[in-house]
């Protein structure tokens, strides 16, 4: 018996000092193990830190980048727009130009057809009247404009003055006003039945001034209820009553097919 105790007592040694062999081997092996084990778990946390700060840094590199190209579609944009509208003002530009060369050339041509006008002489005038308060043309009235006209039917390089008055009754504001109505009535009827060009008729309403009669009775405010029509002439230029037997020119004045109906 005291055989077998001791044989199991040697045997408990063994297995005793072999356990602690067997974990002490472990310890030794698996702490280096386990080491880099948490090492590389530190550097997976802290490479997984990095790439979620590198993709936010993406994120806003990316929110800036779409940003500046907002702000760059934006500012092409407005460049087009500007592009545009300088375009359309240097279109305008030209327009206006030519529109500006157009008026200088009519200018310039008036003026040669005109010539200069101080070289310009009264030959004829006539004066038409008008009842108390009107200012359209009375069917005597347009008989002694067409008489005027038949006059100077041959004259080229002329033009006629048309001045308004009416007497003094009233404001002097209505007077002016009455005064330039029937310069009008004379000037359209000049332009629309004889074809007389704008440019040639120069017209005012100058109101009460320059009376033709400074009484103050009834005949008096007639006669200055008028409209003193004058044709001045270039020099040689002009026919007479007695040059009745010349076609006219094509620039002369002629009484429009309406009215030689």
């Amino acid at each position: 018996m005291n055989r077998t105790l001791a044989i199991s007592l040697v045997l408990m040694g063994a297995l005793l000092a072999g356990g602690c062999a067997t974990k002490k081997y472990v310890q030794e092996t698996a702490a280096p193990i386990q080491t880099k084990v948490d090492q590389v778990a530190q550097q997976a946390n802290t490479q997984g830190t990095q790439i979620d700060a590198s993709r936010k840094d993406i994120e806003r590199h990316e929110t800036g980048i779409n940003a500046a190209r907002e702000r760059a579609m934006s500012a092409e944009n407005r460049a087009n727009e500007a592009l545009t509208k300088a375009t359309e003002v240097g279109q305008t530009a030209t327009e206006a130009k030519s529109l500006a060369t157009q008026n200088t050339q009519a200018i310039s041509s008036l003026k040669d057809s005109l010539g200069n006008l101080d070289d310009y002489k009264l030959n004829s005038e006539t004066v038409v009247n008008f009842g108390f308060n009107k200012d359209k043309l009375a069917d005597d009235a347009r008989g002694q404009i067409d008489q005027f006209v038949k006059q100077h039917a041959n004259a080229k390089r002329y033009f006629i003055t048309i001045e308004g008055f009416a007497d003094k009754t009233g404001s002097a504001r209505y007077n002016d006003e009455l005064s330039r109505r029937r310069a009008d009535s004379v000037m359209a009827y000049l332009v629309t039945q004889y074809d007389i060009p704008v440019y040639r008729i120069q017209e005012i309403g100058l109101g009460t001034a320059k009376p033709a009669d400074t009484g103050r009775n009834r005949t008096a405010r007639a006669k200055n209820r008028r409209v003193e029509v004058k044709m001045f002439v270039a020099p040689d230029m002009g026919t007479s009553s007695q040059a009745q037997n010349t076609q006219p020119a094509p620039s002369s004045i002629t009484q429009s097919s309406e009215v030689q109906k």
